[in-house]
């Protein structure tokens, strides 16, 4: 099988085939297929296409799915997190029960620096060093200045919704200087906690700590971490006319164009980066033999959304960091063995 091939899953209209990786030590003969650290470094290759605070698309090319899984299985579990831990009631009336309330709280992401902050084993005391404060307080009344008419809630009465702009962080220690610049707060300011009607109220102290995903959801840096393969589209007989036309549909709007060749309109694959592989195209009897999918098996395009915390570069670069750890880990306990022999 040739290279390139072999590189190649090829996407039928009932099953895929070729989703094996076949490149290891004496499957194919007059080849070294073994590890080579230096060819990984010159194949290895990141391309960013897009990249904001919240989101980043990239391209991981020339590494295997072990790699490409382990970057995203630790941007989701192993990247440190403030978030809400210990959620202490001192009263709520509301209708939402003490420990879902508590829950919700806890899954509000919080503006916070985890490396300005320590571990906190369950033994430790809250400190400056390991913890950080809230408190919310607030009580629903009626409005006075509302019409008797009303039916709004927000206009009928006053704190009818709790949002999580209510949370009050309360600095301890030297947090208030530490964190002038930047002060500790949630993310978003518009996340719906609970309804509260007039004499109803909430009042809880909130302890946020430094954890990890592996643990707790919450302290995920990431709202959705997940990669695809590169998809191919290869046309093996020209495709024209009323056919072409046909053919762009069964497309993702960009993937496919028609252009006009002596007068004739032609289909042309122009971005198979935006198709979504349905296989749509596989169902029409007319499109038998004249074309190919398939997706690159060592092509990954990485799609990173943040929670809002971090940057997603900042987490990319974190999650390489882990990676590298855990194999100098590995490395280190293999010479231990070693050396014991």
């Amino acid at each position: 099988m040739a290279t390139k091939d072999r590189n190649n899953v090829v996407i039928l209209s009932d099953h895929v085939e070729n989703i094996h990786g076949a490149e290891f030590p004496h499957n194919f003969p007059g080849e070294d297929l073994s590890f080579d650290i230096e060819k990984l470094r010159k194949s290895l290759n990141i391309k960013i296409w897009k990249i904001s605070n919240n989101e980043m698309e990239f391209d991981l090319v020339g590494a295997d799915a072990a790699i490409a899984n382990t970057l995203r299985r630790i941007m989701i579990s192993e990247i440190p997190l403030m978030a809400i831990e210990k959620v202490y009631m001192m009263n709520n009336t509301g209708v939402i029960q003490d420990e879902v309330l508590a829950q919700r709280l806890g899954l509000l992401p919080i503006k916070a620096d985890p490396k300005e902050f320590a571990w906190k084993r369950p033994e430790d005391p809250p400190t400056d060093l390991n913890t950080i404060v809230f408190r919310l307080d607030i009580t629903c009344k009626h409005n006075p200045t509302a019409s008797p008419d009303e039916t709004d809630p927000k206009k009928k009465y006053i704190n009818s919704s709790v949002y999580s702009s209510d949370l009050v962080w309360e600095p301890k220690g030297d947090q208030a200087e530490k964190f002038a610049d930047s002060p500790i707060r949630p993310v978003h300011d518009n996340i719906l906690v609970a309804k509260l009607r007039p004499g109803q109220e909430i009042s809880c102290e909130l302890h946020c700590e430094k954890g990890i995903g592996e643990d707790h959801a919450k302290f995920s840096p990431v709202a959705t971490a997940s990669y695809r393969l590169l998809p191919t589209i290869t046309i093996l007989k020209d495709i024209t006319g009323d056919d072409a036309i046909k053919f762009q549909k069964c497309f993702p709007s960009g993937v496919i164009d028609i252009v006009e060749e002596n007068g004739v309109k032609k289909a042309k694959v122009v971005n198979p980066r935006k198709d979504t592989v349905s296989r749509e195209v596989l169902r029409h009897k007319e499109f038998e033999g004249k074309v190919a999918l398939g997706r690159v098996r060592d092509h990954f395009i990485f799609r990173i959304e943040s929670t809002g915390v971090i940057p997603p570069a900042e987490i990319l670069s974190q999650a390489i960091d882990v990676l590298a750890e855990k194999c100098r880990t590995v490395r280190n306990a293999l010479g231990s063995i070693k050396h014991e022999k």
